[in-house]
């Protein structure tokens, strides 16, 4: 008799063994495996980036069965950026996103990646040479037109202006380029010179400083990227009623600056998106659903004191998870 009751028992186990079999997975846990996925910014000093992180780590949350890898080196190094993309493709992780400092230079490493069988996306910096799957971020070109109208505009179409950039990126070079071409349309305005900081904030000072003493006269700084907003102290000898800041970025200290009439013009990028949608495309690839486009623009903002509150409004919005 007790025979009889125990094979019951295990016949039962095994109807509902079966059962649970046919079963789909719970959301975000569909095929077990815990996906890998390395996500790499340009430098780990670089403050924008830490918005990408929490992007990039809401999103494997949310996913439910993907572990984020955060890696880059701690100031803009290309060498070691590529030492780091290498050790990834050497660990066979599941899919890398990653900000280049130097699309050129991580090309064949892109490609080797992509050839081993490990899908690749950038973010924010492109490297639109290689076999790279996707890029998200916004369209550098149309962004620097943005900023070279807002120039014109600025100084009624007379005046010099100095760029910041940092050579060998090519999302600044994109955005530089933009930027000239719009100015074309004011022959009024003469651009001086384009000092290369080479994506080191603290540098960022002692150019503005160096480029004032050189050109008293100069109606406008434009920035393609956020180094005179990073910190207070970049624009300190900077006389807003002379000489006018356009720059890429709203950190937190980018606002404050544009509210004490030091800068002009911001414009602002989808941080949080460089993580989050880098993250989801990998996933959607790794599921055997490839992006609906190579190139994916998120748009930019143009903040102005005329919008700065509401900017503000949508920031917290998002930074809360909103």
């Amino acid at each position: 008799m007790r025979r009889i009751v125990v094979m019951l028992m295990v016949a039962a186990l095994a109807v509902v063994a079966a059962c649970n079999k046919n079963e789909p997975a719970p959301a975000g846990q569909q095929g077990s495996k815990t996906l890998r996925f390395a996500v790499i910014p340009k430098a780990l000093d670089i403050p924008v980036f830490n918005y990408a992180r929490i992007g990039a780590e809401r999103a494997a949350k949310e996913l439910g069965n993907v572990q984020i890898e955060w890696r880059a080196p701690e100031t803009a190094d290309q060498l070691k950026q590529k030492e780091i993309l290498e050790s990834f493709i050497t660990q066979r992780v599941d899919g890398i996103a990653i900000s280049t400092l130097n699309g050129d230079f991580l090309t064949d490493t892109i490609n080797r990646a992509v050839e081993a069988g490990i899908p690749v996306v950038t973010w924010d910096s492109d490297a639109p040479k290689s076999k790279r799957l996707a890029f998200y971020g916004v369209d550098d070109y149309e962004s620097g037109k943005i900023m070279g109208e807002q120039a014109i505009k600025l100084l009624n179409g007379k005046g010099k202006i100095a760029f910041i950039t940092s050579m060998g990126a090519t999302n600044l070079q994109r955005r530089l380029e933009g930027a000239k071409d719009a100015l074309k349309a004011a022959p009024g305005i003469e651009v001086v010179e384009a000092y290369d900081i080479k994506e080191d904030a603290v540098r960022c000072a002692e150019i503005i400083a160096t480029g004032s003493r050189r050109y008293p006269d100069l109606g406008a700084w434009l920035s393609v990227g956020g180094w005179p907003v990073f910190t207070r102290n970049a624009l300190a000898g900077v006389d807003p009623s002379r000489t006018k800041v356009i720059s890429f970025d709203t950190v937190e200290s980018a606002i404050d600056l544009l509210r004490e009439g030091k800068v002009q013009v911001l414009l602002g990028q989808k941080y949080f998106g460089w993580g989050s949608e880098s993250v989801k495309l990998l996933y959607d690839i790794k599921h055997g659903k490839m992006p609906p486009s190579t190139i994916i623009y998120s748009g930019a903002d143009l903040v102005t004191k005329e919008n700065v509150d509401d900017y503000i409004a949508t920031w917290k919005k998002m930074e809360s998870g909103g």
